[in-house]
């Protein structure tokens, strides 16, 4: 089999999806920007050949790229990236040298652009937020009297929450069109009132769901990008869920087969009249790629699985051999290099390092959405997890008064250890004086 990836170095833990189709005798083919020089030993072995361009952006260049490896490996099976990004790239690759796994150019309307995935998402009776395609100032002026603020505006074919704003009133949506990207469709939304849950996993080529898993993002991807705020998201449990069944109904909508995917839905904090009750789950995107943010190894760390494996299984033998069973919570906090914190690297792990699987600087260009040092735990219970968070996102001001009661709770407990200790001895002292009376 011969399989084409497209930038195996970036993100750095992407040679991961290379190296279980290298192990497996795959000839894996990488083509990326980076010189060969300068990519790492991780990458490095991970393929079969790597061949350098000076940009991914150029396409006659990558075109050639293929050609030359159909010319010395001969016909391609798939031609991968996992990466938002290169979506558009893939897909056209796949349309000119006639490659039949995974989606055409002619399916991307669907999966990039979220006017289109919104019509997908109610066609399968999935409810999502009123939203217009705004051109002109008047026309979202128009859309915010009929619907109300707070609204979102973001590019209509865009990642993540780049370019995205929420506005409150008239005066925010007058200063986004005078601002806004010219000849960039912008979708404006209605803002649910809700957080982000998230429903992901690996699909086989009949849409058989292989692994699936969720999780709960504390704090809105755009306030983290907007406003610094903190990232910290968890998994949960799906088995029996509304999440798995809604997110079983979006595989089938969007004709997820043989994929990776990452689907987003609103869970609603509060009732709304257009939306529904509160705790209904609200369509938001689909992305056809594997989550970023670490997740892969999140969902690892949860299932005590290998899901770099899963995926290389799917691709060769349509199959997952690993029996699917959640064992843990597994949570991700993410720092920012600005704020200031209560306590030192070592000092979490000192107090929390049987649990912490991952410590990572983020690259700058991640770092936005993700944080720039971000710490991966796992516990057995919610109130542990919770425990750690605490401990890693306490800001500097409360340090004090954290360390205070920590040694007073260190305090109480070696007197009452000291107290059983007495007890003990008076005890053992009770029943020597009895044995010898006898």
């Amino acid at each position: 089999m011969n399989v084409i990836f497209i930038s195996p170095h970036f993100p750095y833990y992407y040679y991961n999806f290379c190296d279980r189709l290298k192990r497996r005798g795959v000839n894996v083919l990488g083509i990326g920007d980076t010189p060969y020089a300068d990519i790492s030993l991780d990458t490095k072995n991970s393929v079969t050949e790597y061949y350098y361009v000076s940009s991914l952006e150029n396409y006659d260049d990558v075109y050639k790229a293929v050609a030359h490896y159909i010319a010395k490996y001969g016909r391609i099976d798939w031609i991968e990236s996992e990466n938002e990004y290169w979506l558009n790239l893939e897909a056209k690759l796949r349309t000119d040298y006639n490659v039949p796994t995974g989606p055409h150019i002619e399916d991307m309307g669907k999966l990039r652009y979220k006017s289109h995935m919104k019509t997908i998402y109610k066609n399968a009776g999935i409810p999502v937020a009123n939203y217009t395609i705004v051109e002109s100032e008047e026309e979202g002026l128009a859309f915010a009297r009929e619907n109300g603020y707070p609204l979102v505006v973001k590019p209509d074919n865009g990642m993540g929450a780049s370019d995205t704003h929420k506005l409150t009133c008239d005066e925010d949506l007058k200063t986004f069109m005078k601002n806004k990207q010219e000849d960039v469709p912008y979708i404006l939304e209605v803002c649910v009132p809700g957080h982000v849950e998230t429903f992901e996993g690996i699909t086989d080529s009949k849409m058989n769901i292989l692994i699936a898993t969720s999780h709960v993002m504390v704090n809105q991807v755009m306030d983290n990008v907007n406003e610094g705020k903190d990232t910290i998201f968890y998994s949960q449990p799906i088995e029996g869920t509304d999440i798995y069944e809604i997110g079983k109904r979006t595989v089938e909508a969007f004709e997820a087969k043989g994929r990776f995917f990452h689907f987003e839905f609103m869970r609603l904090d509060e009732d709304h009249e257009q939306l529904g009750k509160k705790g209904d789950l609200v369509g938001l995107e689909v992305n056809m790629r594997a989550p970023g943010a670490y997740i892969p190894d999140m969902m690892n760390f949860c299932y005590d699985v290998d899901v770099y494996t899963i995926w290389a299984d799917m691709l060769l033998y349509d199959k997952c051999y690993y029996d699917i069973e959640r064992k843990h919570y597994v949570e991700y906090a993410g720092r920012r290099k600005e704020k200031a914190y209560a306590l030192t690297t070592k000092e979490i792990y000192d107090r929390h390092g049987d649990h912490i699987l991952q410590e990572e600087y983020v690259p700058d260009a991640l770092a936005e959405a993700m944080g720039h040092h971000i710490f991966i735990y796992r516990t057995d219970t919610v109130e542990e997890m919770k425990k750690i968070r605490h401990d890693i996102l306490m800001p500097a001001s409360e340090r004090e008064e954290f360390l205070a009661y920590e040694q007073f709770l260190i305090s109480q407990e070696e007197i009452k250890k000291a107290q059983e200790q007495a007890e003990n001895a008076k005890k053992a002292l009770e029943d020597a004086k009895k044995k010898a009376r006898n």
